[in-house]
């Protein structure tokens, strides 16, 4: 794997666009109060039951038990090209963490996804939504168990895994880097991998969307815009 020097990245930066360290307290410990301009599905997907807590200078994320979706945790995040940081912590092996770029004013894919990473204990994958599971077209075929074996095909092509394991219970610093087309994620200044496909060029990302299917610590999210002329 390659390192990253961490002065490098900061030059490739760019603009500061958001920054939490969530360094504060909650005024009642039944439903979700993050703050700072964060939302949560909670209210429709976990009866409206908490799922991000705040403690220890950080935001603990965990699914309700009577929840039928994914916590997601989101904030507004517009930017062509950027990148994310943030500290994590997966706290059991099954645990996973994944970062979902939305556009919800694109209407031709579900939910507005764009694309997305999910970080677990084993592996990193990458993978394109506009064009692949979440266009609308596809998504029907795909529910209507309907897809061609050329469409199975394409969509084998719109993801990448990349195996890196972690330990448990051990914070993590991690990159997500959206350059044009491509997509790069660095783990503690070690690149993992990064994946080229046309959905990441998605010409505005405007929602940055933590997805949570079991549990997730993080902490020290940053949100960075690239000026075109730094392309």
């Amino acid at each position: 794997m390659l390192f990253i020097s961490p002065a490098l990245l900061a030059e490739e930066r760019g603009t500061l666009i958001f920054e939490d360290d969530f360094e504060r307290n909650e005024s009642q410990e039944t439903k979700d109060e993050i703050g700072n301009g964060w939302g949560t599905n909670s209210r429709w997907r976990a009866a409206g039951n908490k799922q991000v807590d705040l403690k220890n200078g950080a935001m603990y994320i965990y699914i309700h038990k009577v929840a039928d979706h994914a916590v997601s945790v989101t904030h507004s995040a517009e930017f062509r090209d950027g990148s994310v940081e943030l500290r994590f912590m997966l706290e059991d092996k099954k645990d996973s963490l994944g970062l979902n770029f939305a556009d919800l004013k694109y209407k031709k894919v579900h939910a507005g996804h764009l694309f997305a990473t999910k970080i677990s204990t084993r592996n990193v994958e990458m993978i394109d939504l506009k064009t692949g599971n979440m266009d609308l077209k596809t998504r029907e075929l795909r529910k209507a168990k309907k897809l061609t074996p050329a469409l199975q095909e394409l969509l084998k092509s719109k993801k990448k895994r990349f195996p890196h394991k972690l330990q448990t219970k051990k914070w993590y610093d991690l990159i997500v880097k959206v350059s044009e087309d491509t997509m790069t994620v660095f783990i503690d200044g070690m690149k993992v991998g990064s994946f080229s496909s046309e959905g990441i060029a998605h010409p505005t990302k405007r929602t940055l969307r933590l997805a949570v299917a079991k549990n997730a610590v993080v902490d020290d999210v940053k949100i960075y815009s690239l000026p075109a002329h730094n392309k």
